[in-house]
């Protein structure tokens, strides 16, 4: 009997023992044949170095690897070198160092779009519209653009003296600036839209953006909001941990928002509702085939909880989960480690083949039709799951809209004339005839949407101005998006007085996805069984 009481053990030490030898001889095979490709690249690289025709540069040639190896994996596993890393970090952080400007690069000529709200350039009064042509003395003119944050950008307190051109100034202005601080604010425009509607336009999901949409949130509640319209277009994502905090706001504590899975126990990872103030404001998000990885966790969680409608176009299908690793020379590379699932399951990454995404295979349903109503049987190959509440939604990759809204595409004239600038170009020399007028003639942004008609006048500006760029006119093209053109030249004027909010005012207000939205708050009430 004591035998038989000591036999046991010793089998469950030596069954125990027997699989951490396996496992740590599994690890060494691994490690050896690592060890072996590593050897490899190493005679690869050495031979190249010393034999090749030409001197050979093997940092480049080693990051030409590196790129090449990760690419081979999937769409987002990604090497940033040490330069990139820098700008990556400054854009997602929520702020960077500099003079706080949005610039464009215009007829070889450096210009301010827009001063950034509360930098030093706005304090020193540099305008939109003004033109930079010295950098510390130095000729900006046919600046590449890409070179203009190394120039302008620098560490708080130092000094950078520009020489700025503006319409009116007869001589030359010079601006002495103190580089600061400057925030990077990921909430565009919140404001209201009459009937108690609420908008708030996110375009990313960096460091601040909760802070900035619960700002925003109190701010429009403040002034009556009853129901909410979020506005995830074009939303490349960004912070997991953002998007997890903003779907808090909007579903009950508990309910889960976003769930992933991964061949490493360690990153299979689930994300509940911590709860929030907002659960039961009538809710719309709009998404297009720009909204991407925390804009789909967001969206899909609102759809598969019933929370509300989604609205737009399919989304983009980025549900990959990647973890960065620094090294030692300052750059880094990304290396997907999940994959995202919505709550009911389904799986957001779309279909790729290494670093490149396949053909659709997947069949879209088109315009007009929904995935609303619960008697839906439109015929598709997509995966078909349940939401909690029972209605039918797809997966396969992207989150399809409740109601499907396609904005047309832009027709080649007009094409022609955004890719130049033009519409830009010419709202900036409208303005510099027109700016005392309309600030004096308009009380506000919504005054200046329903008042101001851009006339036939304005457009025959815009097509001389395409005639002087050697863009020939197009009547078809023209009358075609005639509406477009039009609001778009609106839309400008009123940033460049009124800042975003009042661009995305007045934008919205002829924007097809927008108005079908508005419409279907009854629908968002009774799906979310709000009605008490």
């Amino acid at each position: 009997m004591n035998n038989k009481k000591i036999f046991i053990p010793v089998v469950i030490v030596l069954i125990a023992l027997s699989v951490f030898i396996g496992m740590k001889i599994q690890d060494v095979r691994s490690d050896d044949k690592i060890s072996g490709q590593i050897k490899k690249f190493s005679e690869v690289l050495n031979i190249t170095s010393r034999y090749y025709v030409d001197d050979v540069d093997s940092q480049k040639l080693t990051e030409e690897a590196i790129k090449g190896m990760l690419a081979d994996l999937d769409p987002h596993s990604v090497y940033i070198d040490a330069e990139q890393l820098k700008r990556v970090n400054e854009d997602f952080q929520g702020s960077f160092e500099g003079i706080g400007v949005e610039f464009d690069v215009i007829n070889d000529t450096l210009t301010v779009v827009s001063p950034i709200s509360g930098g030093p350039s706005e304090k020193l009064g540099i305008q939109a519209g003004d033109k930079i042509v010295k950098i510390d003395g130095l000729s900006a003119i046919k600046i590449p653009r890409e070179d203009v944050p190394k120039k302008l950008r620098g560490q708080k307190g130092t000094k950078v003296v520009v020489t700025i051109n503006r319409a009116g100034s007869p001589q030359p202005l010079e601006f002495e600036i103190i580089r600061d601080k400057i925030p990077l604010y990921s909430v565009d425009a919140s404001f209201m839209y009459g009937d108690g509607i609420g908008y708030i336009k996110v375009s990313r999901f960096a460091a601040t953006t909760y802070d900035e949409v619960v700002q925003a949130l109190e701010k429009l509640k403040g002034q009556g909001m009853k129901k909410l319209l979020l506005d995830l277009r074009g939303n490349p994502g960004g912070y997991l941990d953002q998007s997890f905090k903003i779907g808090s706001l909007f579903i009950p504590k508990g309910k889960k928002i976003v769930y992933t899975k991964s061949r490493v126990n360690e990153f299979n990872e689930t994300y509940d509702s911590q709860g929030g103030p907002y659960s039961d404001i009538p809710l719309i998000v709009m998404v297009n085939g720009g909204s991407a990885s925390a804009s789909e966790i967001v969206s899909g969680a609102v759809q598969d909880w019933d929370r509300g409608l989604i609205v737009g176009e399919t989304t983009f299908g980025k549900g990959l989960v990647q973890r960065q690793f620094d090294l030692s020379d300052g750059s880094a590379f990304r290396v997907t480690t999940a994959k995202y699932y919505t709550p009911v399951g389904r799986l957001i990454q779309k279909p790729y083949d290494g670093n490149t995404y396949k053909n659709a295979l997947l069949e879209e349903l088109t315009e007009g039709e929904n995935i609303f109503h619960e008697n839906d049987t439109k015929d598709t190959n997509r995966p078909v799951f349940k939401t909690f509440g029972g209605r039918t939604v797809y997966g396969g990759g992207g989150i399809t809209p409740d109601y499907i809204v396609k904005l047309d595409t832009l027709a080649l004239y007009t094409v022609q004339l955004r890719r130049l600038n033009l519409i830009y170009a010419y709202v900036e020399n409208y303005m510099k005839q027109n700016r005392k007028n309309i600030e004096s003639g308009y009380s506000s942004y919504n005054n200046f949407r329903d008042r101001f008609e851009v006339d036939q006048s304005m457009l025959n500006g815009l097509i001389e101005l395409a005639n002087q760029k050697d863009i020939p006119y197009n009547d078809t093209d023209f009358q075609r998006d005639i509406e477009y053109l039009k609001t778009a030249i609106k839309s400008q004027i009123a940033r460049d007085i009124w800042g975003n909010e009042g661009s995305y005012a007045v934008f919205i207000h002829t924007d097809e996805q927008f108005k079908k939205a508005i419409t279907l708050f009854d629908d968002a009430i009774k799906l979310a069984n709000l009605n008490k």
